[in-house]
């Protein structure tokens, strides 16, 4: 039967440490997804609810943005998808009792997984300016609330509208015309601190900021190249996928500065004999130091241009711009200085070359790794150079492959969460609805922050996430957020953001993924985008948690009714009422999603048109792909500091945390630890199981501090250092971005050892 939550944060002081493992899944996620399951559900819940995940007449899991295939598994979930629709579907319960019990100063003091443990919210809350904690409040009265600052606000671009990936196609477009009716593009959302690097790279690169596989080009590539990316605890079941791969002949280049388990040997729960001997994915590992990856990458091009016939001479005619130029910048490369970017070995490189010259179908695959550095867009320009120079673009079982990280994330760009539209979205916006939308663009999540922090952003409307754990420079963003005159969060679940707050704030209570949403129409699904651009229908299978939840997409649509009143023309009320109509409209203004709701209705979806992928047809400002030159750039780190990355546990996704453990990097009970290879840890006199502070150093000379880490050794690569979010995001500075992106350079962060 389900368990109670904690009542008492558990102590973290001493976490135990164990050898690392060398392969994921098997045995020990069955175990761990049932206990975990069983804790927050129960059996017979736990039971209706996994077998609906992923399913043709279920719902999409609330983590990752991994596509199923057509044919699916009764178990189509990966262990961390059923910790999240486990602890979305618990039995656990926040009432108001709660938040009388508890004030914000003590919510403020409790760590992310007490929160998070607490159990599903059920009544809209209200902290009123001086009080000291949530009260009940009517749905009523929360809107005229809002409306309330909303209106009184000297410009809409005081206001800001924050969107998490989990928010439904039908809620995001919603939400973005209401932003853009009430007369802003003040739309940042969770994509500006993740993949913002590879959409700005690949817009200018091949027309398109997004992936151009599916899994069945998974499956038939010669090489799958997988850098900065821990497929075993982030998308877990693209393991399933790196494995058929392999038993079709292909190779993989893992580049990472960590080894991964997953990426070592993977033993599929789906088959008896994966999870008794596995396989082994990874062909070559290449531990790169963190930020070399743009070095790595230039040199390889400038080997494939040197090797007689390596180049696809005639896609590279047909079909691409400015190879002169790459060419030209490429034969500057030196192997000197790349093996001290990467600190690699001359041997190691060269066997790579010999992988990607072999390959006539390759796919590159990434994730954060590659995307939060200063360079990161210059790198994953690199990255489509070398699949350009092979005519590896347009090709079945080669192509690029950004790794979403959240449920919808893509989906949401795609209906319109973006504080920088192009044009022609916004007119087809302003025919559809007869309104004028704004064209000065808005502010991303770091620019959002120093709007609060300056004074010139007074409320905060998050739909869905938890921004304060999310987002950089923790104590900077705090009393920014502290600064403003409202926040709001519609939300499942409790997390930090709620106990930072504006003057005033609400928590609104809604629906998740596993509830049923019926509304006067009847009962009512979404669709979601997933990460290679396959849209389909989400349908909940449980009761909601508290009957005063409400639909993200009927709180959109009574806030616009609130705040736009009868000078709004928009049909809300009907948007409410029938999730049909939404779609109706977003056929007619979204590209790829004509006859959408007819489209919807099939079991298996509809992929989204992919002009590179489809045609060869680059829409970018030269009718091409494009070939990029920037100069190669690393980081340098000065003696006696490493560089860190930000890094999440097994037990964790995004910001929330399921568990104190990592399995498989043998870390059990605590999350404030730092990982360090063992001879710079000799060198530095960081003693195994010592406790260290971790000081941020930056160009500001401002002191950034994560105290109390216990130092674990550790194989990272030499030079490189590693620590888990979100406590760590207090040492990345919030000016410390990505060139053209703006991301947080959430993976280079200079750091200096203190003993506690």
């Amino acid at each position: 039967m389900a368990t109670k939550p904690p009542t008492g944060d558990p102590v973290q002081d001493a976490p135990q440490v164990t050898p690392p493992k060398h392969a994921a899944a098997g045995l020990p996620a069955i175990g761990h997804t049932l206990r975990i399951a069983q804790e927050q559900m129960g059996l017979a819940r736990t039971a209706r609810t996994l077998l609906k995940v992923n399913q043709k007449d279920g719902f999409d899991c609330p983590g990752c943005a991994w596509p199923e295939g057509d044919k699916r598994h009764t178990a189509e979930f990966c262990e961390n998808g059923a910790k999240a629709v486990a602890e979305e579907a618990t039995l656990r319960r926040v009432t108001p009792a709660f938040f009388a019990e508890h004030p914000v100063a003590d919510l403020a003091t409790r760590s992310g997984y007490w929160l998070g443990q607490q159990g599903r919210i059920t009544r809209p809350m209200y902290l009123p300016e001086g009080g000291d904690r949530y009260e009940a409040v009517s749905w009523e009265r929360a809107f005229a609330i809002i409306a309330e600052e909303l209106t009184a606000l000297g410009s809409p671009d005081e206001a800001l509208f924050y969107t998490s990936g989990r928010t439904s196609n039908e809620a995001a477009f919603l939400f973005q015309l209401f932003a853009r009716e009430y007369g802003t593009n003040n739309l940042p959302d969770c994509s500006n601190m993740c993949h913002e690097s590879s959409g700005s790279a690949l817009t200018e690169t091949i027309g398109i900021g997004k992936g151009s596989v599916s899994l069945e080009d998974l499956h038939q590539a010669d090489l799958i190249i997988v850098a900065g990316q821990n497929p075993g605890t982030n998308h877990p079941r693209m393991l399933s996928a790196l494995e058929k791969a392999k038993t079709a002949g292909a190779k993989i280049i893992s580049v990472n500065p960590l080894p991964e388990a997953g990426m070592e040997r993977f033993k599929n729960p789906q088959t008896p004999l994966g999870m008794l001997r596995g396989t082994a994915l990874n062909d070559l590992f290449l531990q790169i130091r963190i930020g070399g990856d743009q070095a790595l990458f230039r040199l390889l091009n400038k080997l494939v241009i040197e090797t007689e016939g390596a180049v696809d001479q005639d896609f590279v005619r047909e079909h691409t711009h400015g190879y002169e130029d790459l060419a030209a910048a490429a034969k500057e490369a030196d192997w000197e200085e790349t093996l001290t970017a990467t600190g690699l070995t001359r041997p190691e490189i060269e066997r790579a070359l010999a992988m990607v010259l072999a390959s006539q179908r390759t796919i590159v695959c990434w994730a954060m790794g590659l995307t939060q550095h200063k360079h990161a867009v210059a790198t994953i320009r690199e990255v489509v150079n070398l699949l350009l120079l092979r005519g590896n673009i347009g090709r079945p079982g080669a192509g690029v492959c950004p790794v979403r990280g959240h449920s919808n994330v893509q989906g949401d760009r795609t209906m319109g969460i973006f504080e920088r539209p192009a044009p022609a979205f916004l007119d087809a916006l302003d025919r559809e609805f007869g309104i004028t939308s704004p064209r000065e663009h808005g502010y991303d999540v770091v620019r959002s922050i120093e709007a609060m922090r300056d004074g010139t952003a007074k409320v905060l409307f998050a739909m869905g996430g938890n921004f304060v754990g999310a987002t950089p420079d923790t104590e900077v963003t705090e009393a920014a957020i502290r600064r403003t005159r409202l926040t709001v969060h519609v939300s499942t679940k409790l997390n930090r953001s709620h106990a930072v707050t504006g003057r005033r704030a609400l928590i609104l209570p809604t629906l998740g993924r596993t509830d049923k949403d019926v509304q006067a129409s009847g009962r009512q699904f979404v669709t979601v985008e997933d990460s290679m651009g396959m849209v389909h229908a989400s349908r909940g299978n449980l009761a909601p948690a508290s009957p005063h939840l409400l639909s993200e997409p009927a709180i959109v649509a009574r806030l616009a009714r609130a705040v736009l009143g009868t000078a709004s023309a928009t049909p809300w009320e009907e948007f409410e009422r029938d999730y049909s109509t939404v779609r109706d409209r977003i056929s007619r203004v979204v590209p790829g999603f004509e006859d959408f709701n007819a489209r919807a209705a099939r079991p298996e979806g509809f992929r989204l048109p992919h002009a590179p992928r489809d045609e060869r047809r680059f829409p970018t400002k030269t009718g091409k792909a494009n070939f990029t030159a920037a100069p190669v750039e690393y980081p340098r780190v000065p003696p006696g500091r490493l560089l860190l990355q930000t890094l999440r546990s097994h037990d964790q996704y995004n910001t929330t945390i399921y568990g104190l453990d990592d399995r498989y990097r043998g870390i059990t009970g605590g999350r404030r630890v730092v990982l360090v290879n063992p001879e710079d840890a000799a060198e530095l006199g960081l003693a195994d199981g010592s406790y260290t502070d971790l000081v941020g150093e930056w160009k500001d000379g401002v002191e950034r501090r994560a105290p109390g880490f216990r130092v674990v050794h550790y194989p990272t690569a030499r030079g490189c250092a590693a620590a888990y979010y979100p406590e760590t995001n207090v040492l990345v500075p919030l000016d410390s971005t990505a060139d053209t992106s703006n991301t947080p350079a959430s993976k280079s962060v200079v750091v200096r050892f203190e003993p506690a």
